[in-house]
């Protein structure tokens, strides 16, 4: 746990805080005077100090100063009682890693103190990840090293020992061809052709050509035999992503490949044999895609003989620093530790697709190393409340006033919370400091 200095004028204040953090079990000294803080600081080792903004003699703001340029390694968050825009701003411009306005409650104070301990944490894992120069903990060029995907490695191998068909299931993102591509590299196919089928990406008719070839004038403009993928493939493995985009029409002919290991060119009536590792994949809910009879039963469960399914990225975040400094090594930059904080709160819709676009964009736009404000306005934007009910808000026909929605929301939560601040930011999804800057705005009296 951290070490902890409290600075502030006031004496019983400071041993109440030292008292609530010490029932958390961290460590917390305090001293009434930044002089005395500063002394302190010389003689023993500290990784937090909290410190009151206005004080007698040396104040929050000089303190803080004064730390930053002897000191780079200690976090320093300001509390105020007289919290203005500019004094904040102020604050983290010299260096302050948050600040809290007075009163607050500890949980506030604690869940602070636990996020920038988390930082720190995650700063001295890249530092001794760099010093040592290892390679990041991936199967493959699958990056992670999450319970779930050590589950997912142990599939690969186990569906590489076989020819069995696998069905690759997870969100988009979440990089299923990556599995395919490496169950047919362990497998002992590897010498043999590796070919990816993008079922989304081709209409009907085209798709069908491409995967089972055609005769010379099978249709208008075939002007030539052609040899499909299946063919292509024979003996190696072929990767059919977004199965779940094939017609009922192709999903026949697909199944007759499974069950025979068998094709006919289009416009052909020749049998052909082929020795193909199928390996598909989707995103979409295959049980019920067959349920409202989109997708074949048969079909399906000739697919599902071994399935693998990806976690989405939300669900492994403690993968999300090797991913991140893998793609920021790639671009051939840094990576701020502030910005590396926000890309571990942040939930990834798009997994880790998304997480690389972001890094490389903002590898486009940064000064040799990414910082919070590179990242993408989504990433950098604090959580909001969840919608009651069903998840979504209709406005009316007439519309509304934007400021008066947000400003009657803000005075609801507070009369819900009973007056208590932190309630009142809980209910909103937000952080206190964001509600009084809020009320603020929208001149609440606070």
């Amino acid at each position: 746990m951290p070490k902890i200095l409290i600075v502030d004028n006031e004496e019983k204040f400071c041993k109440v805080l030292k008292a609530s953090l010490e029932l958390e079990s961290m460590s917390a000294e305090y001293r009434t005077s930044g002089e005395d803080a500063l002394a302190y600081l010389a003689d023993t080792s500290v990784d937090i100090i909290v410190s009151d903004l206005r004080m007698d003699g040396i104040t929050g703001i000089e303190l803080l100063s004064a730390v930053k340029e002897k000191y780079h390694d200690i976090e320093v968050i300001i509390m105020t009682a007289y919290a203005t825009q500019k004094t904040a701003v102020d604050a983290l411009k010299k260096g302050a890693n948050d600040y809290l306005i007075k009163p607050f409650e500890m949980d506030e104070l604690i869940l602070r103190l636990k996020r920038i301990e988390e930082q720190r944490r995650i700063v001295a894992e890249n530092k001794k990840l760099r010093q040592k120069r290892e390679e990041p903990v991936f199967f493959q060029k699958i990056i992670g090293r999450s319970k779930k995907m050590q589950e997912v490695y142990r599939l690969i191998k186990k569906g590489s020992e076989n020819d069995a068909t696998v069905l690759v299931l997870g969100e988009s993102g979440t990089g299923k061809e990556l599995v395919a591509n490496a169950i047919h590299t362990e497998s002992e196919r590897i010498n043999e052709t590796f070919i990816t089928v993008n079922c989304a990406a081709l209409p009907e008719n085209l798709l069908e050509s491409e995967l089972f070839g055609y005769e010379k004038g099978a249709f208008t403009g075939a002007t030539q035999r052609r040899i499909g993928k299946f063919e292509q493939a024979d003996g190696g493995s072929i990767f059919l992503d977004e199965i779940g985009d094939m017609s009922l029409a192709t999903q026949a002919k697909l199944l007759r490949v499974l069950q025979n290991k068998e094709i006919y060119r289009l416009g052909g009536n020749d049998k052909i044999i082929v020795d193909v590792r199928i390996i598909a994949a989707t995103h979409k809910n295959l049980e019920a895609m067959v349920a409202d009879g989109s997708f074949r039963n048969d079909l399906y469960y000739r697919l599902n003989v071994f399935p693998i399914t990806l976690p989405p990225l939300r669900e492994r975040k403690e993968d999300i620093p090797a991913l991140a400094h893998h793609f920021v090594e790639t671009a051939n930059c840094g990576l701020d530790r502030i910005a590396l904080a926000y890309l571990m709160d942040y939930d990834w819709p798009g997994n880790v697709r998304e997480l690389q676009n972001a890094i490389e964009r903002a590898a486009i736009i940064c000064n040799e190393i990414i910082t919070l404000e590179d990242l993408p306005g989504n990433i950098r934007q604090e959580p909001v409340a969840a919608p009651a009910g069903d998840g979504t808000f209709q406005i009316p026909e007439e519309g509304i006033v934007l400021d008066d929605f947000e400003k009657e929301l803000i005075i609801q939560a507070i009369q819900k919370a009973e007056g208590n601040k932190t309630k009142a930011a809980t209910l909103l999804g937000i952080t206190r400091r964001r509600l009084y800057s809020m009320m603020e705005r929208f001149n609440i009296p606070q």
